[in-house]
């Protein structure tokens, strides 16, 4: 069992959400569901029978889904990377997470999906980049970063390269 697991507290489309991200990523499976029951009521005031919990896996990486009400709200605090080697990487991941996402937080390669939650999508050459000793470099890489929504390999390219 993995010691740490994120937890996402949506209102009450838990469900929607998993089957959302199951679909995008190739290798990714839902679990478990736990459901309320008559016990708690006056507190979390979902019908018994609601769904709670979902356990589900993303390339490897677990997490839980829990409707929890309204009273919590996602925030660009926390985000999920996700790596990408080639730019139709990029593209198919940007497609999927911003469709119906909030347009307006896609900046610098994150992004804000239908459901609230904040996912930055790299290329690897980039951190390579930025990593270099030659501030001249990733300074270039960093200015021409900043101008970008959805980050462009051959962009970020050209700017290391000086061009």
């Amino acid at each position: 069992m993995q010691k740490i697991s994120p937890c996402l507290w949506f209102d009450n489309n838990a469900e929607d959400a998993v089957q959302f991200y199951v679909s995008i990523f190739k290798n990714a499976k839902v679990g478990n569901v736990t459901r309320y029951g008559k016990e708690g009521y006056e507190i979390h005031k979902k019908k018994e029978g609601t769904v709670m919990t979902i356990d589900f896996e993303i390339e490897g990486q677990k997490f839980l889904a829990l409707n929890g009400g309204p009273v919590f709200k996602f925030n660009e605090a926390i985000s999920f990377q996700i790596y990408c080697d080639t730019q139709e990487e990029i593209d198919y991941y940007w497609e999927k997470l911003t469709e119906g996402g909030d347009k307006n937080a896609q900046v610098c390669g994150w992004l804000k999906d239908k459901f609230g939650v904040s996912w930055q999508v790299v290329p690897h050459v980039l951190i390579k980049m930025l990593q270099d000793k030659d501030s001249n470099k990733t300074e270039r890489v960093m200015k021409a970063m900043l101008q970008m929504h959805k980050l462009d390999i051959n962009a970020l390219t050209k700017a290391y390269q000086g061009e």
